[in-house]
């Protein structure tokens, strides 16, 4: 147990304070960066900066999952899914740096709070942490949905970034789901939307 905190100690930092690798081309890299108006400039990365502590989160919740999972098969799945929201991380942090903007100054904070949640939803057992897994994703998807339809039209490179997030965060619900992942109650659901809706208003301006 102690190497395995230390472990996730170490991912945590790395998640925080490192540059994370792309294995993957950056999606829109072979278009030119677009002519935005500073307004459009800072509102696409607060944009961006939200979608950055998501996927902190998205780190942090697989993360504590992991901890706590019961099954060996299922604990390597999660932490493979993890290591492909790593390019998220990547690319979201290179779009920010393009746009002039900033990571949000609360990703400790966040970070820490996942990997909690992550844990807690992995003690009640697989099956319903693969649930809120598969429930976590549906709903990151409806908002980079939603993100898309906010970007300004122009900025092209920031809407390639988000549509192969969507891809991928789908995939990662339909593998919840095929590993037998529970659907949670609807006041489960509804509270995780408050809970993300909270994060998001707060993220894109810090």
């Amino acid at each position: 147990m102690l190497d395995s905190l230390i472990i996730e100690f170490d991912k945590g930092l790395r998640t925080l304070f490192s540059v994370m690798p792309s294995v993957r081309e950056f999606p829109g890299g072979q278009c030119g960066e677009p002519a935005l108006t500073e307004a459009d400039k800072t509102h696409a990365g607060a944009l961006m900066r939200v979608n950055h502590v998501g996927e902190v989160c998205a780190q942090a919740l697989y993360q504590g999952q992991a901890l706590t999972c019961r099954d060996p098969e299922t604990r390597k799945t999660l932490e493979k899914a993890a290591s492909e929201e790593n390019e998220h991380l990547a690319w979201t942090a290179h779009r920010l740096d393009e746009l002039g903007s900033h990571k949000s100054v609360l990703n400790p904070l966040w970070y820490l709070g996942s990997l909690s949640l992550g844990a807690i939803a992995g003690g009640f057992g697989d099956t319903w942490s693969l649930g809120f897994l598969a429930e976590t994703e549906r709903q990151v998807e409806a908002h980079l949905d939603h993100h898309l339809s906010e970007l300004p039209t122009e900025d092209t490179k920031s809407q390639a970034i988000i549509r192969q997030m969507k891809i991928d965060e789908r995939r990662h619900a339909d593998m919840a789901d095929r590993l037998g992942g529970r659907e949670l109650p609807a006041l489960a659901k509804a509270a995780m939307r408050l809970s993300a809706r909270a994060m998001t208003k707060t993220a894109y301006y810090l």
